[in-house]
């Protein structure tokens, strides 16, 4: 089963998006956006820059927690990651974004 892009209404009214791989997981979440145009942007943006291993950020937690962010060429953070229990499950949640991305469907569930 292929991945998607849900793109979803926050309670204070900002738009967001998630990319889910194939079992529903969600592997990759955005920052807010203000308007439906922003994170539509947003989600083009992934499609783009989750091809480079050079656009994501391995990082660690506070708690030793290892997690990740995908960023665009202008640096700024486009979403991520959920916390992971070690390094080599972050890096399979970025495999997954790479393989997820490109093609995956898009689902808005703005109303």
């Amino acid at each position: 089963m292929a991945g998607k892009f849900e793109i979803t209404t926050r309670k204070n009214g900002e738009f967001q998006f998630n990319l889910k791989a194939g079992n529903s997981q969600v592997i990759l979440t955005s920052e807010g956006y203000s308007a439906k145009v922003s994170a539509l942007n947003g989600v083009e943006s992934v499609r783009k820059h989750s091809q480079d291993d050079a656009y994501f950020e391995r990082l660690t937690a506070k708690d030793g927690s290892p997690y990740f962010n995908l960023k665009a060429s202008n640096g700024q953070t486009i979403g991520h990651s959920e916390m992971y229990s070690s390094a080599a499950a972050r890096d399979n949640g970025i495999e997954s974004v790479k393989t997820n991305a490109p093609d995956a469907a898009l689902v808005d569930l703005t109303g």
